[in-house]
């Protein structure tokens, strides 16, 4: 498995273009599991494809970013949490080269992963894992959530476990709620923390070997 953790849907964006175009091409199908979404923002299917829907916000933003390393709109398909099963849902991970986890609420992205019964599907697939924000943080063992406007208080979370040893923080511009997180997590938990700058880093690990892309800050124990 390729790990990609991201900062956005924004994968066409130049400075992400060099790196991601060893692992994205033409020819590959990619598989989106739209499960991130606020329980307060989507209540209904209408709501659902609003977002991830055809012309939806994320629908085509996710598109356009993987279309743009050639990749077919005809071979990128999404996980529809109201219209499919976890039948339909596994089908649809059969011969996919590439599983995309969007960003939004990386605890509530679990729950409907494991409501479908994917968790150990996405855990042995042998392709490329790609998260932004939320989607980047659960591919961790464990991961921890900063204060912010969804979670009022800091916590920690199990996560997908395909990547351990390290904790991320997304989004990272330095306030001070990020900044005693942080500070939290290298004392609790003794181990290294990458920051993302906001929009502007990257981390791909392949092979165990791992590559920061862009603005990445690294705190240690």
């Amino acid at each position: 498995m390729t790990n990609i953790l991201l900062e956005y849907y924004d994968i066409g964006a130049e400075w992400l273009r060099p790196a991601l175009g060893k692992h994205l091409r033409a020819g590959q199908k990619a598989v989106v599991i739209a499960f991130s979404f606020r329980d307060s923002q989507v209540r209904t299917h209408e709501e659902f494809l609003a977002l991830y829907g055809q012309g939806g916000k994320y629908h085509e933003g996710i598109s356009d970013g993987l279309t743009s390393y050639g990749i077919r709109r005809e071979d990128i398909a999404f996980v529809d949490y109201f219209a499919d099963t976890p039948e339909t849902a596994a089908e649809k991970l059969v011969g996919a080269d590439i599983v995309y986890l969007p960003g939004g609420l990386p605890d509530r992205m679990l729950d409907r992963i494991r409501e479908f019964g994917l968790e150990e599907r996405i855990r042995r697939f042998p392709g490329i894992l790609i998260g932004y924000s939320a989607g980047a943080m659960v591919q961790l063992g464990e991961y921890h959530i900063s204060p912010d406007e969804d979670y009022p208080e800091f916590v920690y979370r199990e996560g997908l476990g395909v990547l351990d040893g390290f904790y991320f923080e997304p989004h990272y511009e330095g306030n001070p709620e990020q900044d005693e997180a942080i500070r939290r997590v290298l004392r609790e938990r003794g181990r290294p923390l990458y920051a993302t700058a906001f929009a502007s880093g990257a981390i791909i690990i392949e092979d165990g070997k791992m590559e920061t892309v862009g603005d990445v800050r690294v705190f240690r124990p």
